[in-house]
Parts: C-alpha cells; sequence; structure tokens
C-alpha cells in the first residue's frame, strides 16, 4: 500500500514532503500563527451564528412580541379598538406592576416584576413562557406563580418554596409552582440597567384575577404587547397606539428593537462582528509575512536545485506550483489546527453569554461557512505572502541560478559610518550589520513583533477602562448609598418619609417623567429626571470631569443621546411629556455629560415641576446611609409598603465584578495565550531563518576562536535589537487597536473609555520579552549543536 502511495507521488511531491520534514519546526511556528487568526474567525462568527440562530427561532418559538407599551389604567374593552390599529395581527392585554421581596439570607429588599398571565390558565398569546420545571399557576390560585429561572438559580428556589412578597403595600406570600423564561426577558435586568443581578431582581408571572385584584385593576390593564402581520411597518403602528392610549396615560410604545432586553442581545452581536473582522486581519497579517519570510530564504537557499529542475525539464509553472505547495500545506495546517481552536474556544466562551443571556438551550453552533471563508482567506493571504517570491523561482534562469547567491555587502552599518557605533562590541556590529542587510527581512520581524506586542495590549486596556468606569460611576458620579422609588409619585411627606429611615443623613429628591424627544425627524422615548440643582449625591460631570450645575432653563443629556438626535449645545429639544398633562416642551441643552451606560436627560427639578404643573411631587430620593446602622435601614426598607424598588450601590458594584469582571479575565487569559504563540512563533522563525542562512558564518566565527557565547550573541543580539525596537512601536500599534475595537463595540447600552494604565503596558512587553527570551533559549541550544565540520563544506 504504502509503494503504490508512493507511485502516486511524483518527484517534486516527495521533495516537497521532506523539505517540509526538514522544517517542520519554522512549519508549526507559522501554522500556529496562522491558526490564532482563523481560531477567532471562526469563534467569533460561530459565536454570532449561534447567539442569532437560537434567538430568531426563540422569538419565533414563543411569539416574541414587535410593539410594547405601558400606560396608567384602560378598561379592557379596549382590546377591540386595538386591535384594529393598522399591521396588528396579535394582541395581549397585561398587568404588569412592581413587588418588592424579603429573601431569607439577602439583607436588601429584592424586586420582583409581576406579569400577568391569562385568565384561563393558558399561556399568554404573546412571549410565552417556556417551562424550565414546575407547572403554570391553577386558575383559582391566589398567589401561585412562575418564577424566572435567573433569579431562581441565583437564591436557589424550587417550585413548591414560597417568597414574601410586598404586593401594593401589603405583605402576602408567593408559593413558586414553575420555573420558566421568556423571549421578552432574554436579558434580565431592571428597566435602564446595563447588568443583570440576579440576586435581586427577578420576573413572576401570575394569574391575572389574583394580580388585578391585588392592585385594584379588575377588567382593567395596564400594560400591553403586540405581533405585526409580516412587512407591516412599525412606525405607524407605534403612532397609533400613543394616539388611543394617550387618554390612558400611555408612556409610548416602542417597537423590539428598542426594547431593553432585544437591544441588549442587538448590542452583543454588535461588538461580535467587529471582533470577528479586527483579530483575523492582524494575525492573518503576521502569518503572511512569516510565510513570505520562509519561502524567500528556501528558494535563496534552492537557487541550485531551482536550476537543476528546469535543466531536468521542468516546467516554470511546475517549479512555481511546487513552493506554492509549501503555503498550501501550512494553509491547511493552519487551517485544521484554527478550526480544531475556534471550536473549542467557542464552546468555552459560551457560557460567558449564559451569564447575561437566558435561552431554552444555548448549544454552540458551528459556522461551517466561516471554516470555508477562513481557508480562503488564509489562503489569499498566504498566496499574497508568497507570489513576489515563487515569482523570483518561476524567473530564474537556470544558468544564473547555477551560479551561487552573491555575496552579501558587509560593509559598515549606517550608525557606524556615522560615527555612533564606537562602543559596540564586534558581536553587535556583525548583528547590526546583518539588520541591515535585509531591511524587509528585519521589518517583518519587528511588524510581527509589534502586532504581538499590540494584542496584549487591548484585552488590558478593557479591564483597564472598566477600573476605571467603576471607578468613575460608583465614586465620582454615584455617591449615594442606595436609590429608593416608589410605587408611585408621591407629596413632599414622601420625602420626609424616606429622609427619617434609620440611618439616613441625606436624602435628596428625584422626579422622573417619561417623554419623547424630538429634534428633526429623529426621536427617543427614555425618562426625564428632575434633579436639585446643587444635587451632592448623583452628580454630572462632563467630558473633562468637571461638575455641571443644572441651568434654571433648559436640558443636560448624555453625549450619547444628544448625537443619537443630532444635536449639540445650544440647540434646542423637542420635549412631549407622556404623563401628567403631557406639557410639549422646547426646552435648549445647556451641557452634555459624559456617561457609560444607556442614556439620560436632566432638568432643575423645580423647572420640570412647574412644567408638569405640579407641586412638589417626587418619585424617589438618593439616600446616604450611616453605615453603622446598614442593617437596620434595610431591615426597615423591608417593612416600608410605598417603595416599589430599592437599588444598592455595593450590589450593583458587586453585580458588575461578578460579570464583567469575569468575563474580562477569561478574555484576557485567551488573548495571553495568543500574544505568546504570536511572539514565539515570530521570533523562532526569523531565529531559524538567521540560523540556516548563517550556519556557515557563525561555524567560521566559531572556528576562528570565538567562544560559543560570542557566536550567540551575533545571531541573538540581532534578534535582540529587533525586539527592543518592535516593543515600543506595538505598544503604539497596541493603542490604536484598542481605540479603534473600543469604538466599535460602543453601543448606547455600555461604551466604554479609552484607559491604558502603565501596567498594561509594562504587562505587554513581559509577555513578549518572556515569549522571545524562551526562543533565545530553544535557539542557543540549537547553536551548541552545530556541525561545525559539516557547514564549512562549500557548496559551490
Amino acid at each position: 500500500m504504502g509503494h503504490d502511495v508512493c507511485i502516486m507521488l511524483t518527484p517534486l511531491d516527495l521533495k516537497l514532503l521532506r523539505d517540509l520534514g526538514r522544517m517542520k519546526g519554522q512549519v508549526v511556528a507559522v501554522s500556529l500563527v496562522m491558526a490564532c487568526g482563523l481560531a477567532m474567525m471562526i469563534m467569533t462568527r460561530s459565536l454570532l451564528m449561534t447567539l442569532e440562530q437560537t434567538r430568531d427561532a426563540y422569538y419565533q418559538s414563543h411569539r416574541m412580541a414587535d410593539v410594547f407599551g405601558t400606560l396608567r389604567r384602560a378598561p379592557l374593552s379596549l382590546r377591540e379598538r386595538l386591535l384594529r390599529v393598522p399591521g396588528v395581527a396579535a394582541l395581549e392585554l397585561r398587568v404588569v406592576r412592581a413587588a418588592v421581596l424579603d429573601l431569607p439570607g439577602v439583607a436588601e429588599p429584592c424586586s420582583g416584576q409581576l406579569v400577568s398571565l391569562p385568565e384561563d390558565g393558558s399561556q399568554p398569546l404573546l412571549n410565552q413562557i417556556f417551562l424550565r420545571r414546575g407547572r403554570m399557576p391553577s386558575v383559582a390560585a391566589r398567589r401561585e406563580a412562575v418564577v424566572s429561572e435567573a433569579f431562581a438559580e441565583a437564591n436557589h428556589l424550587q417550585p413548591g418554596d414560597q417568597v414574601r412578597a410586598i404586593i401594593n403595600g401589603r405583605a402576602d406570600i408567593l408559593k413558586i409552582t414553575g420555573i420558566g423564561l421568556s423571549p421578552e426577558f432574554v436579558f434580565e435586568a431592571r428597566a435602564g440597567e446595563s447588568l443583570p443581578d440576579n440576586k435581586r431582581f427577578g420576573i413572576f408571572w401570575m394569574n391575572y384575577r389574583a394580580l388585578s385584584a391585588a392592585f385594584d385593576m379588575d377588567g382593567a390593564f395596564n400594560d400591553f404587547c403586540a405581533d405585526l402581520a409580516p412587512g407591516a411597518p412599525v412606525a405607524p403602528a407605534l403612532v397609533e397606539f400613543d394616539r388611543l392610549l394617550a387618554p390612558y396615560g400611555a408612556g409610548g410604545a416602542i417597537s423590539r428593537a428598542d426594547h431593553g432586553s432585544a437591544k441588549r442581545l442587538d448590542d452583543e452581536l454588535t461588538v461580535l462582528r467587529a471582533l470577528s473582522i479586527a483579530y483575523p486581519i492582524v494575525f492573518l497579517s503576521v502569518a503572511a509575512f512569516m510565510v513570505n519570510a520562509v519561502l524567500a530564504r528556501l528558494v535563496r537557499l534552492q537557487r541550485e536545485q531551482i536550476a537543476q529542475l528546469k535543466a531536468l525539464g521542468y516546467r516554470s509553472w511546475q517549479v512555481g506550483r511546487h513552493y506554492l505547495g509549501f503555503a498550501f500545506a501550512i494553509v491547511v495546517l493552519g487551517s485544521l489546527l484554527g478550526g480544531l481552536a475556534g471550536r473549542f474556544m467557542g464552546g468555552g466562551l459560551l457560557a460567558l453569554y449564559r451569564l447575561f443571556f437566558r435561552f431554552p438551550s444555548l448549544d454552540f453552533i458551528m459556522d461551517q461557512s466561516a471554516v470555508a471563508v477562513a481557508l480562503l482567506v488564509s489562503a489569499v493571504a498566504s498566496f499574497l505572502g508568497v507570489l513576489s517570491v515563487v515569482w523570483l523561482a518561476v524567473k530564474l534562469p537556470p544558468a544564473e541560478a547555477m551560479r551561487p547567491e552573491p555575496p552579501a555587502s558587509y560593509r559598515p552599518s549606517f550608525l557606524e559610518r556615522i560615527g555612533l557605533a564606537g562602543w559596540m562590541t564586534p558581536s553587535a556590529r556583525m548583528a547590526l550589520r546583518n539588520i541591515e542587510r535585509r531591511p524587509w527581512q528585519s521589518a517583518f520581524t519587528v511588524a510581527g513583533l509589534s502586532l504581538a506586542t499590540g494584542l496584549m495590549v487591548l484585552p488590558g486596556s478593557m479591564a483597564d477602562s472598566i477600573d476605571h468606569l467603576l471607578t468613575y460611576q460608583w465614586n465620582d458620579v454615584q455617591r449615594q448609598d442606595a436609590v429608593a422609588f416608589l410605587i408611585e409619585p408621591g407629596s413632599p411627606a414622601a420625602l420626609h418619609d424616606l429622609n427619617h429611615l434609620p440611618g439616613v443623613t441625606l436624602a435628596e429628591p428625584v422626579r422622573a417623567v417619561q417623554a419623547r424627544f424630538e429634534h428633526g425627524p429623529r426621536a427617543r422615548k427614555l425618562a426625564l429626571t428632575g434633579l436639585p440643582h446643587d444635587a451632592t449625591l448623583n452628580r454630572l460631570l462632563d467630558a473633562n470631569g468637571r461638575r455641571i450645575v443644572l441651568p434654571e432653563d433648559g436640558v443636560v443629556m448624555s453625549k450619547a443621546l444628544a448625537e443619537s438626535l443630532g444635536l449639540t449645545t445650544g440647540q434646542e429639544v423637542r420635549v412631549v411629556v407622556l404623563e401628567g398633562r403631557r406639557p410639549v416642551l422646547s426646552l435648549p441643552v445647556r451641557g452634555l455629560i459624559e456617561d457609560f451606560s444607556g442614556v439620560s436627560a436632566f432638568m432643575d427639578l423645580r423647572a420640570l415641576r412647574r412644567a408638569m404643573n405640579e407641586g412638589e411631587t417626587v418619585s424617589g430620593a438618593y439616600l446616604r446611609v450611616d453605615p453603622n446602622r446598614w442593617q437596620e435601614f434595610m431591615a426597615q426598607l423591608k417593612e416600608t409598603p410605598r417603595i416599589a424598588t430599592t437599588l444598592v450601590k455595593k450590589d450593583q458594584l458587586a453585580a458588575f465584578r461578578s460579570t464583567t469582571g469575569e468575563s474580562i479575565g477569561i478574555l484576557r487569559r485567551l488573548y495571553l495565550t495568543l500574544a505568546v504563540i504570536v511572539a514565539f512563533g515570530v521570533v523562532y522563525n526569523s531565529a531559524r531563518i538567521a540560523l540556516s542562512e548563517r550556519g556557515r558564518d557563525l561555524a567560521t566565527l566559531r572556528v576562528v576562536g570565538f567562544t560559543q557565547r560570542e557566536v550567540a550573541s551575533v545571531l541573538l543580539g540581532e534578534l535582540t535589537m529587533l525586539v527592543v525596537v518592535s516593543l515600543p512601536l506595538g505598544l503604539l500599534f497596541g493603542r490604536g487597536l484598542a481605540m479603534w475595537i473600543i469604538t466599535q463595540v460602543r453601543t448606547e447600552t455600555v461604551r466604554l473609555p479609552l484607559v491604558i494604565s502603565d501596567a498594561t503596558y509594562s504587562l505587554a512587553v513581559l509577555v513578549v520579552s518572556g515569549a522571545a527570551l524562551a526562543c533565545f533559549a530553544v535557539v542557543g541550544r540549537m547553536l551548541r549543536g552545530l556541525d561545525m565540520v559539516g557547514v564549512l563544506k562549500a557548496r559551490d
């Protein structure tokens, strides 16, 4: 059988296999670098496919709604009029309210969002529930509920357990009958929050009768969702819903694209798309450089063999195809390793997405087209890298190829000629001259090491940016200990009660109303928040970290919101308030704040109250609490029926670190591994090329009396110079790469600032230097095994 295989192979094929065997170290090094780029491409594109297909299948099978809306109260008899809205194919009318939960072992009051189910106990028409365990609530049951899976897992809840809750000011007990999921809450977080806090926030689905009776909503609804017919435009439906429900206190209908959960998932897909392009380009560029260097060295060493092949009758295209076979072998090996690594890394990183997004099942789907694209891209990159070298082999005349390659110029280097190398040792001068003799090879080595250094800067910069964000958001901006929001806006007495909770040393009122901001054809719906102009607990800062004092007129908004509306400071924005008397305001933009999560708009509290034509109404308060009375404060909050939601700053910070911090840690380890592979591969490849090309020179130095250390210093000194030059260039490249990536992955949900610490730069230098030193150790062992007699034999 082996004999038959040999018969099928041509002499050029056998030569190719022998050459690949002799160069296996370099082939593997280049293939590993290429595999890194292909693995990143396959991983990101497969993750993208996994999330998109899982999302689309889940939305379709469990009927994710196209339109969502809230209001104060409307009769169920309005259903027929709403069904006549153009494009509406299905409609779900619900009661959705908040409850305070008292869980054993959790000091802080937790929040629950109560969502009604159909009266007959069936599945909702839209946003249907996937039951993981248990059953739906019984029709006649008064306090049975299905709880969201993320909340149940975080608090170790099972069907049959009971949860104490304050529902509409009355203490009650909820019995859990099932644990479920809904496409409406794939990303399960409080409205406006960019990260989940599954320990302290959950969804509870209850029967309509039980929930409507608890909130005096019998025969009414305060929330709706609708499904549109295929191809039906969304915008006209939103306008008509707002018109019909305006008399009932509508807060403004939104499309699925603006729904909090769906938007957060869409933003994550945007990030993956950016990463699926950036990293493969970097890795494949390095691999193309390395393939070029390896093949150029091979062609130079095999000049005589090329002449003999042509003299024996092989055509130029056959010789060219033979050398392209080297690139093809590297592409095949790199694609195989990249595919396996991409599958492994993608499956591992999928666990990160399970921290944020909840699906009935989230299994890794290998994007087969990504494998084909990766193979094509790597082949193109490799063939472009070796095209010039193969062309040289094809065009080399046999007579010229029979002659040895012209000797290299050993004239003094540029630094020697200008008199700056007098302090250098002979070994250093030799290294410097060799770098100058082969500028392109040296440039490729520097470029590869610079890319490896830059790859280490990016994950570090992301971690630095998050650390800055934590300091900025939780220390500089948010100086409160907790925020308490009322079930309904209250009178000054409500603020008085909050101010007199145990341990509260300062309470700053807040008034929030839903509004639609309009500027030209652009519009956004969000909360307009009124704060005291001298507020100290929730400070507004500009891009330079300077405090913005709320003016008596006008509005201060997020820079991201201004950009989405096409606004600049001084321009006016039309604000349609969607509550109370629904005034329409024309407000000048007085300032832009630098925030990094969501979008927001603020105005002076007194000015907002005047615009709403109301007294000293409050929606809640920012609270500063004496730490010595914290437990007493928390215990009293759980017993305060008027409070709907309590946000504790330290809990938000802990949730942020447990999710984002863990994911950044995994990404840093991944990028560290990739950077080490690239750095080692580039240095090893350069060292092997230099060793093979200069073996006779190095052996000659040993014969004439140079010690092993001095000979090693010639070769390794050259590589050390290239490493030293590449490090600062790599740090600059890493900063540019981090700037580009962070700009590309900025979304309305989360925006990271560009911050790179000295520790990140230092770590990048240490990692690349360590990889280079490891490579030096390997090459040093090769030098000790150099056959001086063999390499000194004349080849001509």
